[in-house]
């Protein structure tokens, strides 16, 4: 970009983010179907240093957690989060997500308790079950494939102070290029968004 534009690799940094801040979702309440699951984002093990590889041990030590939501067949929502624990997970989707609605999940212990607003209906991923009825969180898993391919193929890194903004894009990418969506429609919800957000170069490298 920076090359493109004629401009530093500073400013076209910049200019990234404020796209990726134009992307940021607004406020939608999911209904019908809805897929709940988290991952976790980071550079995969055989590619650390041999000291990290064997002292921060394995599966998720060093990658940070991201929560998501997609209706199915329909729009998603990824949120950057601490921790996968209950109050976080659960606090996240009653904020975002219509009583009542039916929400399939694997069988993680922080959505237990979901039944009590929702139809809460699990696959056990741990017994190689991953449909069950109209269960199954097949559609976020793809969600995700698409973020770690993103990742390792194209950005190699994110940082964990603007994960969220890269979260942002790929959620943008998945609601707003649908088929049915034509270039010009992109381009106007792209513009919508840069109404009010103004991304600022002391913010973007401000101290988390």
């Amino acid at each position: 970009m920076s090359k493109k534009l004629g401009i530093t690799q500073k400013s076209a940094w910049l200019l990234d983010h404020k796209i990726r801040e134009a992307m940021k979702s607004g406020k939608y309440i999911f209904s019908g179907i809805v897929e709940c699951d988290e991952t976790y984002i980071g550079g995969k093990k055989r590619n650390k240093h041999w000291d990290k590889k064997f002292l921060e041990g394995r599966g998720s030590v060093g990658k940070i957690p991201v929560f998501g939501m997609v209706e199915r067949n329909g729009k998603v929502k990824s949120v950057v989060v601490n921790d996968t624990g209950k109050s976080t997970l659960q606090g996240i989707i009653r904020k975002n997500v219509k009583s009542g609605t039916t929400i399939c999940t694997d069988e993680w212990r922080s959505y237990i308790g979901l039944n009590k607003d929702y139809t809460h209906l699990t696959v056990k991923h741990k017994e190689w079950q991953f449909k069950s009825g109209i269960a199954s969180t097949n559609s976020i898993e793809s969600v995700w494939a698409i973020r770690k391919r993103g990742y390792h193929g194209i950005y190699h890194y994110m940082s964990p102070k603007h994960l969220q903004r890269y979260a942002d894009e790929f959620d943008f990418r998945h609601n707003d290029g649908n088929v049915k969506y034509q270039t010009m429609n992109r381009i106007d919800s792209l513009t919508a968004g840069c109404w009010e957000r103004c991304l600022t170069w002391k913010r973007l490298v401000a101290c988390a």
